[in-house]
């Protein structure tokens, strides 16, 4: 995989979302924060969190979307469970997918963060389509953006801590980790 020089991914669906702003001009990309999603929870395949990034979910489709309803958020990707990448910002714009956070000693991750939502749940094993998915796009950002680095990927748990859980237990840290050492693109 390789960014291009709009800061997306050429491999990746676009599919652009209005959930996003300008980064602050100091913002330099410096963490990548891997997040989980399905609607309704444990339910995969659905194209519901697609539609919520997209602003377009039907809230009335599911009971548990209703505390969804108004929400603005958006990743700047999504890894399916088949491992298809759609990215919905662009990597130099400022995705609203972290909210309340902070990640040394720094608020607002969103500022500073390229965010990735996998198609997933606590209690799910993940694909290894997404497994090989997410080490191939974690190559593709820390080989264009000099910011980043392999220290600094960390769950939506570890910026958000007592307040979000994800990716959870089953996320492949360990194969993602030494995927990174072995890609030719590192």
């Amino acid at each position: 995989m390789r960014v291009n020089p709009e800061h997306r991914l050429e491999q990746a669906q676009w599919c652009p979302s209005a959930h996003w702003d300008a980064r602050p001009a100091w913002a330099e990309l410096s963490l990548i924060v891997v997040h989980c999603i399905s609607l309704p929870e444990g339910q995969f395949g659905t194209g519901h969190p697609q539609a919520l990034f997209l602003g377009t979910l039907d809230t009335s489709a599911h009971p548990s979307f209703a505390d969804l309803a108004g929400v603005r958020v958006a990743p700047h990707l999504f890894i399916d469970r088949e491992g298809v990448v759609h990215q919905f910002v662009s990597f130099d714009k400022r995705a609203w997918h972290a909210g309340v956070s902070s990640w040394a000693g720094r608020d607002n991750c969103n500022d500073y963060a390229v965010g990735i939502e996998v198609e997933g749940a606590l209690n799910v094993a993940y694909t290894l389509a997404q497994n090989d998915a997410i080490a191939d796009v974690v190559a593709a950002l820390l080989a264009r953006y000099p910011g980043l680095s392999a220290g600094a990927i960390v769950g939506h748990n570890e910026i958000a801590p007592g307040r979000k859980q994800d990716p959870g237990s089953f996320f492949d840290w360990r194969g993602l980790l030494l995927g990174l050492h072995t890609s030719k693109q590192v």
